[in-house]
């Protein structure tokens, strides 16, 4: 993960690229102001920062290798060469441990080796790489073939860019299954509907069926996504074999909109029973996950999982009112848990925290939310 964004006078990145890129990489900001080469260090929720037409160099880091610390957050002086820093995306496989990032430790290997034999040394590793000298108030980029290049800024990762609409009618609507491993991280946009009328079909899952005229305009969610999301959605839906996308026309309150939809070119509309919208019900609780729920006060990784927006259903509640009513967490003196696998999560240092037994990582806020 990570991203380094490069940046030049008088221009500026888009708001919701600095937030995408926080909230997808949320474990440190470190940041080479390109006017002054003076390096600051902050909390990726400080992105704000790059909303400024001051040059910089920006590295948001996701945490691979090594602990989530001020001391492993990009740039790093590369040994003993203080005026030498480096910034770096990517991994590298046996460098770095639980305490020390592998950049961290490349950054010190690099101050044993010639500088003229650094490019030959970074371009050997599939990562994006910038090296800044804060004396000759130059940088270089290697392997730049990786970057990505939009509107004068370069960026070390395109995931933080986001292009595309895309109207989604089925498991994919916010709150819903898939919503959380595809587009929880995207810029939700807006409710709509299609401007028109196509069937779509509830068999199972929803389809829609390319026959425009025929059966409602169909409620969807409308979200703005980078290239990566949309070849991972392509993938998902099998575009072009079993699903096709097309751009359409999406009505919202603001206007029409352009967006992609995946239409099922496998399947026929004919005598069908056609809907205007598609609802994701909530699985019904055994009477053991009842018992489960009721005992652990874990009640948030059900509901994740088949869909719901708030962590709280009225059916839940009822379940527990007279276990939780009086509850309040202290999060300064106990140990939250993880709702997904119930381990105990691990504090960065700054607002987030991780759970090792399934590698995801909570806000503070959602932690608070969780365990209330």
């Amino acid at each position: 993960m990570c991203v380094i964004i490069i940046k030049q006078k008088g221009k500026r990145i888009p708001r919701e690229v600095a937030k995408t890129s926080a909230n997808i990489n949320p474990h440190g900001l470190g940041i080479i102001w390109l006017d002054t080469f003076e390096v600051t260090y902050h909390q990726s929720t400080a992105y704000k920062l790059l909303d400024t037409e001051r040059p910089f160099i920006a590295h948001f880091r996701y945490a691979t290798i090594g602990a989530i610390n001020r001391e492993n957050t990009h740039p790093f002086r590369c040994g003993n060469n203080k005026q030498e820093w480096l910034m770096m995306n990517g991994t590298i496989k046996n460098l770095g441990d639980a305490k020390k990032s592998d950049s961290r430790v490349l950054a010190e290997n690099l101050g044993e080796i010639p500088r003229h034999k650094w490019k030959q040394e970074l371009e050997g590793y599939e990562c994006r790489f910038v090296s800044v000298n804060t004396h000759s108030k130059t940088y270089q980029i290697y392997n730049k073939e990786l970057w990505t290049q939009r509107d004068g800024v370069w960026y070390s990762k395109d995931n933080v860019i986001e292009d595309n609409l895309i109207a989604v009618y089925g498991t994919l609507k916010k709150g819903y299954n898939n919503y959380y491993s595809y587009l929880s991280t995207s810029k939700f946009v807006a409710n709509g509907e299609t401007k028109d009328k196509y069937p779509l079909i509830v068999s199972g899952l929803p389809y829609l069926i390319e026959e425009r005229g025929v059966g409602y305009n169909v409620d969807v969610d409308v979200f703005r996504v980078s290239n990566t999301t949309l070849k991972n959605l392509d993938r998902l839906e099998g575009h072009p074999v079993w699903y096709k996308r097309k751009q359409i026309d999406i009505k919202t309150k603001t206007g029409v909109l352009k967006c992609w939809v995946y239409f099922n070119i496998k399947e026929t509309a004919g005598g069908k029973v056609y809907h205007k919208s598609y609802s994701q019900k909530a699985k019904p609780l055994s009477f053991w996950e009842k018992e489960d729920v009721v005992e652990s006060k874990k009640y948030e990784s059900i509901f994740s999982n088949y869909g719901y927006e708030e962590p709280k259903s009225v059916f839940l509640t009822s379940i527990l009112d007279e276990e939780c009513d009086d509850c309040e967490f202290d999060i300064e003196n106990e140990k939250p848990i993880c709702v997904n696998c119930f381990q105990d999560l691990q504090h960065d240092a700054f607002s987030n925290y991780h759970c090792s037994g399934c590698d995801e990582w909570f806000t503070e806020s959602e932690v608070l939310r969780f365990q209330s």
